[in-house]
């Protein structure tokens, strides 16, 4: 029985088991933290925080790119989530670098300000995985986004509201109970919630950018448990929970460079490709026909480059139907493929006509191409029997254009093509069916 992606062979027996143990490892890491001393360096943490901030900046642009290119709403989501996210942990940020006279108060206000970042990302999260689930895709992606952006300008401007209404003891501190920080277990289980979901995703979703989301999310349950375990401003649990935080934002930033690299690969790929046979466009093959003049004309090696036209095209769509034309234009360009070198270029420019372009050949070498395709294709037995007829022209460096090099390899095509249009219809197509009345 076959496996899902996400499985990658293992049962979900061993993957919970495997969750289980990472999250008992991580509670042993985290109660053993209040053994440890660390001195209360507020301008480590500032740093941290701005580097979680500027990490969550980038991989909100990210974000939005790759939903201008998938209008996958949870990248939209993600991204406004991650830039509220941004802004807030650099606003608190400036708090541990204590710039103001007065910051020794103020940064009481911390650990209510990273609480607020937290929660409002983790629900957006939630958010993101509702929307995602009943309204999968975008209609409308550039409104999407300007609208997803002036919520968080709202968000940020009520944030900063909430921020100053209230005092900084809204976050209680409960330094001998197992749990001192307990507010902070809010944004955890929420987090963890969002993780639970999005593993349901991955089933279907097995992007390099949804596999480091579903690492962030696991990392940033860890933060939370660390931050819950906090009985002071900065001491150890705290520090933890900020390097945690940081490595979540690096793990899911390298997620979408990873994927948004994928993606303009694709795309690039899709624009100098045929979408039926997958080789070469007419735009590539002007490309490659320019870069090899250019190197012809400095090293004086001469290139070949062959036209090749099906036979009866329309004969084989009007007998077995336009399915089996399409295809019988795949068979040709699967020949092309396979038996031309790594270096040749072969190119479809429109309907059933191709190109092979041979650097560094000479015309013996050329028609040696032409006659052991010409070949492969009468010892193909797949009906219908297909046949094409070969033009040839050579590149010598004489400084000739582009279009009269593909002009004397069409007259070339066409003079065989003519002794071609002499024979019968049967000697080309034996197993031609008879077509319905």
């Amino acid at each position: 029985m076959g496996t899902t992606p996400l499985n990658n062979g293992r049962s979900h027996t061993t993957i919970f088991l495997s969750h289980v143990g990472a999250f008992l490892f991580l509670i042993l890491i985290v109660t053993g933290l209040h053994r440890i001393t660390v001195p209360a360096d507020s301008l480590l943490h500032g740093y941290l925080l701005i580097i979680s901030g500027l990490l969550a900046f980038v991989f909100a642009v990210l974000t939005l790119v790759r939903f201008q290119g998938t209008q996958d709403r949870i990248s939209l989501i993600l991204g406004a989530g991650f830039l509220l996210s941004g802004a807030v942990l650099t606003a608190t940020s400036i708090l541990f670098f204590q710039f103001l006279p007065e910051a020794h108060t103020r940064l009481h206000w911390a650990p209510l300000a990273w609480w607020l970042g937290r929660l409002i990302l983790s629900l957006l999260l939630v958010l993101a995985l509702l929307v995602e689930r009943f309204i999968p895709r975008s209609r409308h992606p550039l409104r999407e986004i300007v609208g997803a952006l002036l919520t968080v300008v709202g968000l940020t401007y009520a944030i900063a509201a909430v921020f100053r209404g209230l005092p900084p003891e809204v976050v209680s501190r409960h330094p001998n109970a197992f749990f001192p920080n307990p507010e902070q277990l809010l944004p955890g289980a929420i987090f963890l919630v969002s993780l639970i979901w999005y593993r349901r995703r991955l089933s279907v979703e097995d992007s390099s950018f949804d596999r480091t989301i579903y690492a962030a999310t696991w990392l940033n349950v860890a933060a939370q448990f660390s931050a819950a375990q906090s009985g002071r401003l900065m001491d150890a649990p705290f520090l933890f929970a900020q390097a945690l935080m940081v490595l979540s934002y690096t793990v899911a930033l390298g997620g979408a460079l990873l994927d948004n690299a994928r993606l303009f690969e694709r795309v690039h790929h899709m624009a100098v490709s045929d979408s039926l046979t997958g080789l070469a466009n007419y735009r590539r093959l002007l490309d490659v026909l320019e870069n090899e003049t250019e190197r012809t004309d400095r090293t004086g090696r001469p290139f070949s480059v062959l036209l090749l036209d099906l036979d009866g095209l329309k004969i084989i769509n009007d007998s077995y139907g336009h399915l089996v034309g399409s295809r019988a234009i795949c068979r040709l360009a699967d020949i092309l493929r396979i038996h031309c070198r790594a270096i040749d270029t072969a190119a479809r420019y429109g309907g059933d006509e191709f190109a092979l372009v041979l650097p560094e050949s000479q015309e013996d070498e050329a028609r040696r191409v032409a006659d052991r395709i010409r070949q492969v294709l009468a010892n193909d037995d797949e009906p219908p029997r297909l046949s094409a007829s070969i033009g040839i022209a050579i590149y010598r460096g004489d400084g000739e254009r582009i279009e009269k090099l593909l002009s004397e390899a069409d007259q070339d095509l066409y003079a065989e093509k003519a002794k071609r249009a002499k024979r019968p219809p049967a000697t080309i197509y034996p197993h031609r069916r008879t077509p319905k009345s």
